[in-house]
């Protein structure tokens, strides 16, 4: 009796190490995925790097004040008269792209935390648009329109919403425009292959940008686009301008700003 008794003990002991043993196995899945589960915020805690936001009250400023350098890459869309399909001088014309130079000084308007009003009260671009005409005889003639213009471009921007130190826009507006090279007519009576042109644009423009804020200044690359609307050509007696019946500017632009 005394044998069996202690069977039942040595197997009731037994019962409870491999109870034991089981529940551990059991739990410890569970364990290690709440371990898991409350320690990644920790680890992601440590590993965060803070990052200081510049300018942090920037927008509460309701007008801002800034410069801007630009590099547009333009040209001229030409638009055939009837003259040029009945004449047989002229084999062809075209506008290649030419790379121009703009600056100027910009203003930004706040209006509300999604939209600004851009507006520059002085924009000084140089241009030198070409037009490569071929004649049936094999010649060919570059008809180059050199000018300087006062612009006054009219945006307004909306933005996405700041995260850290950057943040998204797209702008939208028109820009006019008022040649101020004073010796376009003085060329062109001198025949000295100028293009007869008009001195007055207006163009419909739109563009994307990135706004960077750093310690003590704001820096914005933008890429912008301009096609006008105003036709530019100057009704003339010569070949080339007898052959178009509209001119306008397209105009690449890629911006570097500072606020």
């Amino acid at each position: 009796m005394a044998i069996a008794f202690r069977a039942i003990k040595v197997q009731t002991s037994a019962d409870r190490v491999s109870g034991s043993s089981s529940f551990q196995r059991s739990t410890l899945p569970g364990l290690i995925f709440i371990f898991m589960v409350l320690g990644i915020p920790a680890v992601k805690a440590q590993n965060t790097i803070y990052q200081r936001k510049h300018l942090e009250f920037y927008d509460d400023k309701s007008v801002h004040y800034g410069f801007f350098f630009g590099l547009p890459n333009t040209r001229f869309q030409v638009k055939h008269s009837d003259q040029y399909n009945t004449q047989d001088s002229v084999r062809s014309m075209h506008s290649p792209n030419s790379m121009g130079f703009r600056m100027g000084f910009l203003m930004n308007v706040y209006l509300s935390p999604r939209l600004d009003f851009r507006f520059s009260p002085l924009t000084l671009s140089i241009y030198s648009r070409p037009v490569d005409v071929t004649y049936t005889n094999g010649t060919e003639q570059r008809l180059t329109r050199e000018s300087t213009w006062i612009e006054f471009p009219f945006m307004l921007k909306y933005k996405s919403e700041r995260r850290g130190n950057t943040r998204m826009y797209a702008v939208a507006g028109f820009r006019a425009g008022l040649e101020a090279n004073v010796r376009r007519k003085q060329n062109i009576n001198r025949g000295v292959g100028q293009l007869a042109t008009r001195s007055a644009d207006f163009s419909v423009e739109y563009g994307v940008g990135l706004e960077r804020f750093f310690e003590y200044f704001k820096f914005t690359p933008e890429l912008h686009f301009s096609h006008g609307i105003a036709n530019l050509i100057q009704p003339t007696n010569s070949i080339s301008n007898r052959g178009i019946s509209r001119l306008t500017s397209h105009t690449v632009t890629i911006y570097l700003m500072f606020e």
